[in-house]
């Protein structure tokens, strides 16, 4: 048997070259200063920049490193479900290549785990004077919209489906990740939509969070396609889809 690994921390990325590695350096010195087993798996989403070449550079001295690359680009979504669903950790976070979130903000979803929640979630949107957050008022605004769009179509309690900092419990990852369906950047919310769906214990925790140039995320167009997925998804569940 292999070893038995506490936490894996799936990173998905497409044409990430510059951005990645930094914060790879970082995650990967936040665990090892942990002492307990762990796994940083990289999916590289059919980058056409060399980030897959950078992350082999840094497998060289990081064997708990390793790199899943897709031929082509399927879409964030695909990514972290191949990274989670590849991954071996009793515990499950998937994280955005850009350092957005830094790493130590594990710290805070952790002690909910404890207490026993199956999903914890990272939030911009969540007030607490401990923690800042650092975006450029056009986004602020544009991801009010999304979440108070996505509470009409059916996700209630949650604050900011969108950041890209969330935990699972492994066999939870294994059941949500295996009937996610969406490819896109609306996955996020077809996930929350599912675990609410299978009562899955959901926390919500804000985070630190600093707005990083280069998004992959355009506001004018991905924000119809995200809210087009969102749609799909749920007359799938309506149809009795997913359930499991």
């Amino acid at each position: 048997m292999g070893e038995r690994i506490t936490w894996s921390v799936v990173i998905p990325a497409y044409n990430e070259a510059s951005r990645l590695p930094p914060y790879l350096r970082q995650v990967a010195a936040f665990l090892e200063g942990r002492g307990e087993p762990y796994e940083v798996v990289v999916v590289d989403d059919g980058s056409l920049d060399g980030t897959a070449d950078r992350v082999r550079h840094f497998q060289a001295a990081h064997d708990r490193v390793r790199l899943i690359v897709h031929p082509q680009n399927r879409g964030k979504g695909y990514a972290v479900k191949t990274g989670m669903l590849s991954a071996r950790g009793q515990f499950r976070l998937f994280t955005d290549a850009d350092g957005a979130t830094p790493i130590a903000e594990l710290k805070r979803l952790e002690p909910l785990l404890q207490a026993g929640a199956d999903v914890v979630i990272g939030s911009r949107a969540l007030k607490d004077p401990g923690v800042s957050v650092q975006a450029r008022w056009q986004r602020v605004w544009s991801g009010r919209i999304f979440n108070w769009m996505v509470a009409r179509l059916g996700l209630k309690g949650i604050a900011d489906s969108q950041c890209g900092f969330k935990c699972f419990r492994g066999a939870v990852a294994e059941d949500l990740f295996r009937s996610l369906r969406t490819d896109g950047f609306g996955f996020d919310v077809e996930l929350l939509l599912l675990a609410q769906r299978r009562r899955y214990r959901i926390a919500e925790v804000a985070v630190n969070w600093a707005d990083q140039p280069g998004s992959k995320v355009h506001v004018l167009t991905d924000g119809p396609r995200m809210v087009g997925q969102i749609l799909r998804v749920r007359a799938a569940l309506a149809r009795g889809k997913g359930r499991g």
